[in-house]
Parts: structure tokens; sequence; C-alpha cells
């Protein structure tokens, strides 16, 4: 009986659909395993004869090492929510609900009823005191934290 043998190039298209498909998903989620395919192809060219066991094994951990870099590495540094995609002037005005007053060695969280830049839920810096359960207005953004009013 003859076992399945795939090719170096089946391992690159498959690889490369998987990669394309990624243009239709809305999250990193399959470019990982089109990853993975990719790396089971240069295994394949540097070492022809390895098993069917090697090559699926080889693609899951890859796959995984793949992943785990971009929830460690990659994704923490697109999360700068200042270049979220609308400008800082667009956000002055916007008015938000405190859900955590600040303390002495604490900043408070604000929490608007659709998103700010990127997210829902702040850090804030206030010149007043203010309360949970006070409104707030934002003057403007200074890197991950907002600089807010309270509102009158």
């Amino acid at each position: 009986m003859m076992g399945i043998g795939l090719a170096y190039w089946h391992w690159l298209v498959l690889g490369m659909v998987l990669i394309g498909f990624e243009i239709f998903l809305p999250s990193f989620t399959v470019l990982w395993f089109g990853l993975g395919a990719l790396v089971v192809a240069i295994s394949l060219l540097i070492s022809p004869e390895l098993a069917m066991s090697w090559l699926l094994f080889i693609w899951a951990v890859s796959s995984v090492i793949f992943g785990a870099a971009w929830f460690k590495y990659l994704r923490p540094k697109m999360t700068d929510r200042t270049k979220a995609g609308i400008t800082q002037e667009a956000i002055a005005g916007e008015m938000g609900l405190v859900i955590k007053a600040p303390g002495e060695k604490s900043r408070g969280h604000v929490r608007f009823t659709t998103p700010i830049l990127g997210d829902d839920e702040w850090e804030f810096i206030c010149d007043e005191k203010v309360n949970v359960g006070d409104k707030v207005k934002i003057k403007e953004a200074s890197g991950n934290t907002l600089v807010v009013s309270k509102a009158r």
C-alpha cells in the first residue's frame, strides 16, 4: 500500500491559500496556519524524506508559535489607541461616565457609549474632583490617557 506523499509545493500552495483566506476573515486566524504550512514546505525542501507525522507536527508547532508570537509581541504594539483612525481633535467634547474615580496614586476610568479612538473605556486625568457616576467631557488625548473636565 502506498502512503500519502505530499511534495513541498503542496504545502506551499496550502500555505498561500490559507494566507489568501485571511482577506475574507476579520481577524488573524488562518494566517498562522498558512505560515506554518510555508514552514513545512521549507522543511520538505531541506529534508524531502520527512514522514507525514513529522510534517503535521512541524505544521502544528510552527502555527502555534506564529499565533503565540502575534498575541505576545505584535498585537500589543498595534494597540496604540491614539492612532486608531480619527484625529484627536474629533474627540474633543465627547461625554463619558466616570466608572472609577481617580485616587492619589491611580488614574480614573471613564466609559463612553460608543468607542473613542478604538476603545470604550479609558484612563483619565482631571483637574477637578470627580466621583463615580459623574459625567466628564474630553479636552484632549495625551498618549493612552484622556485629559477631561467635569461636565456642567
